[in-house]
């Protein structure tokens, strides 16, 4: 980072982008889909955000992280919370959403979207 590092907002900010899979950079760096963050007046920092699809992969590796183990080792119950999550998360909105996801459990497209039938169908009832 430049000189705008050691500025509180920026240590502030930091976990957050890190949680989203952004990236900070110098405000005269900023893009025009960079979002540029100001602080006491001036602009201290840009963000460029990530697609979608990166990230859905930045959290399925922070619920990998999370765990301490891949998701595709999780039990039945256990991948069921994790589709439960990722769900209230958006996650399957995201083109190829249900793919990746199935993917990372080990699991089919076709469990996936069990696990998600189920789901829904507890909410109904």
């Amino acid at each position: 980072m430049t000189a705008t590092g050691d500025v509180p907002f920026v240590s502030a900010v930091k976990p957050l982008v890190d949680a989203m899979g952004g990236e900070m950079l110098p405000p005269q760096e900023a893009g025009k889909d960079d979002v540029v963050l100001h602080w006491e007046g001036r602009e201290v920092i840009a963000v460029r955000l990530p697609q979608l699809a990166d990230s859905l992969d930045h959290i399925l590796l922070a619920m990998e992280r999370g765990r301490g183990m891949p998701l595709s080792s999780l039990d039945r119950k256990a991948k069921q919370e994790v589709v439960r999550a990722l769900e209230a998360r958006g996650a399957f909105s995201v083109r190829h959403g249900v793919e990746t996801v199935a993917g990372a459990l080990g699991v089919s497209r076709f469990t996936v979207y069990n696990y998600l039938n189920r789901e829904n169908a507890a909410k109904s009832e």
